[in-house]
């Protein structure tokens, strides 16, 4: 008996796991391919209350791994934005604008080690909503990430979005 439970088990795990990855590559059908030198990202998002839903946000990230003199405030000059397309029915995230790094200009100590830190564009905050993936289109160099807030306090730490 626990043979057979050990099985159905098994066979039920491997069953819905196969059907959420071929759900999450339905979905991704309805958005357009990524163009040359960019990388389209997905974030699926869990579903929750409706009431939990609507009291949440889900800031996009999206930036690259730099080194830095670990001194100055840096970020990215490019931006992301939102796009419409299926009747302004759908939406997906572009990062747009040059990739140009902005710094403040303090003085750095003589002999001070440079240090790798993850260098973002402005982020983007959007309504949580677990009904469709959040699409992000970024170029190549570029990795985009995520975090789940509630009001002024961020509930679930930053996550990379998956590559699709």
């Amino acid at each position: 008996m626990t043979k057979v439970l050990v099985i159905f088990t098994v066979f039920n795990l491997l069953t819905f796991g196969l059907f959420a990855l071929v759900s999450k590559d339905m979905e991704m059908k309805a958005y357009p391919e990524a163009k040359q030198g960019v990388e389209r990202f997905a974030v699926f998002l869990l579903e929750k209350t409706k009431a939990d839903e609507e009291a949440l946000m889900v800031e996009i990230i999206a930036g690259k791994p730099m080194l830095t003199d670990g001194v100055n405030q840096v970020r990215l000059a490019s931006v992301i934005e939102p796009r419409t397309f299926g009747g302004e029915e759908k939406t997906y995230y572009e990062v747009t604008g040059p990739s140009e790094v902005i710094s403040t200009r303090m003085a750095v100590p003589e002999g001070a080690p440079k240090v790798e830190q993850f260098v973002s564009a402005a982020p983007l905050k959007v309504q949580y909503n677990s009904d469709a993936p959040i699409v992000v289109y970024a170029p190549t160099e570029y990795e985009v990430r995520y975090g789940i807030w509630k009001g002024t306090e961020m509930v679930e730490e930053t996550e990379a979005a998956e590559k699709r």
